[in-house]
């Protein structure tokens, strides 16, 4: 018989920090870049334009000049963090099953006969979890139920 899922839910965001961070690292990478790339394209986007201008291209370009790094860098400051928060929640869900697994096969490995590994509702890898203890299940077993599981093999 299945037994329910936990009701409590991780106050612990960071669970296996090296991982998490290092994968939102690459999300707030990805996230600059894009930046860059959308400050570059406006940029050339509006040199095309000041040029194409009778008598004031130079003005729009020094304005242009001005505001830009402004605006890049406020669109940092509000993007890095809110790709920090938000790496870090959809890193949690991926993470928390990796360590739950993680401790589970440490218990195995020492002898211990623990439950099934069960993991949060909503959380990732569950199919890898009904794997482990499918696996795992003849180790976690009676020593009397081995032998008389292998009787019946035989």
């Amino acid at each position: 018989m299945a037994r329910p899922q936990p009701r409590y839910k991780r106050r612990i965001k960071l669970i296996r920090p090296r991982l998490q961070l290092k994968l939102v690292t690459v999300f707030a990478g990805i996230a600059v870049l894009a930046l860059l790339l959308q400050c570059l394209l406006f940029y050339r986007t509006m040199a095309a334009m000041a040029l194409q201008l009778p008598n004031d291209g130079l003005i729009v370009m020094s304005e242009v000049n001005a505001n830009l790094g402004q605006i890049l860098m406020l669109s940092l400051v509000v993007l890095l963090p809110a790709t920090f928060w938000i790496g870090i929640l959809v890193t949690f869900r991926v993470a928390g099953p990796v360590y739950r697994l993680e401790t589970y096969l440490k218990q195995v490995a020492r002898g211990d006969r623990p439950e099934d590994c069960r993991l949060r509702q909503g959380d990732e890898l569950m199919e890898l979890c009904a794997a482990v203890n499918e696996a795992t299940r003849p180790l976690r077993q009676p020593a009397d139920d081995r032998e008389h599981s292998a009787r019946e093999a035989a």
